[in-house]
């Protein structure tokens, strides 16, 4: 059986400097995403491209884009490790952890959907039919992101989609910024972001951060998107590592990438 996690890294007297440059480099990433993104809304052709050959160099470039600002940030602060939560703790533990947060993350965000709908027809702040069409008219993007027709009709893009896209530049890939970015913060401010408590509120400031970057893809994605940030966070503080976060976050995307085609003609009927 796993062993408990022990807990958060105490830091050592470090170079602030550094350790600034390299939360810098970290946080102008998501947020050059998030703009990048938002230029991208405006035109007709998804970030993912629409073919399975363009996809796969669109993720290469991303790859090696976080992978080059990445190294930038780690040559600046040199950080170990346990400073970035990059251990595997417990043999098979974490891939049990990544099916069932997967499951859970889904559960939550459902659920957190539909108490806002409650609230806003509890509140009459909309009816039934408005509170419908709301959902219709800010619906999350996904067309901005991948080719709905290509997931659905070529089978090379919908596996690469639930595998490359979901695990590596997704999970792997944005697990990797948020400890990284909970790292800054923790080395810098250890008194206020060193504990658990501490590291939960860095959690959430990171959650927005995630949230604000999904803005091209509308309003409900961003706010999904920060729910499904702060969970992922919590995960990892949690475990003190990336590992059940990466792979929960995987599977959250590559089922939810299976779901499009059939959520695409779903929302066709709606209308």
């Amino acid at each position: 059986m796993e062993s408990v996690p022990p807990p958060i890294h105490e830091f050592k007297p470090v170079s602030r400097r550094r350790w600034w440059v390299h939360l810098i480099l970290i946080t102008s990433y998501l947020l050059l995403v998030g703009v990048v993104g938002l230029a991208r809304n405006k035109s007709d052709h998804p970030a993912l491209s629409h073919t399975a050959g363009g996809l796969l160099l669109v993720c290469a470039m991303e790859l090696l884009l976080f992978g080059f600002v990445f190294g930038l940030a780690w040559l600046a602060s040199r950080a170990s490790r346990d400073d970035l939560l990059l251990r595997w703790r417990g043999k098979a533990m974490p891939l049990a952890l990544g099916a069932a947060y997967s499951v859970g993350l889904r559960l939550a965000v459902g659920l957190a959907a539909a108490l806002v709908g409650v609230f806003l027809l509890a509140a009459h702040v909309m009816t039934l039919d408005s509170l419908r069409d709301f959902f219709v008219k800010n619906r999350p993007g996904i067309e901005n992101a991948v080719d709905v027709a290509a997931l659905r009709d070529n089978p090379a893009y919908f596996w690469l989609t639930l595998t490359v896209v979901s695990f590596v530049v997704a999970g792997l890939r944005e697990e990797l910024w948020r400890s990284s970015f909970l790292a800054g913060l923790r080395t810098l401010w250890p008194r206020q972001f060193g504990s658990t408590a501490g590291q939960v509120c860095a959690v959430f400031i990171a959650a927005v951060i995630f949230g604000l970057a999904h803005l091209s893809m509308g309003i409900l994605a961003a706010l999904f998107g920060g729910l499904l940030g702060l969970g992922l966070g919590l995960i990892m503080v949690f475990h003190r590592s990336i590992w059940p976060a990466v792979l929960a976050h995987g599977l959250f995307d590559a089922t939810s990438m299976a779901l499009i085609p059939w959520a695409a003609e779903l929302m066709q009927h709606l209308r």
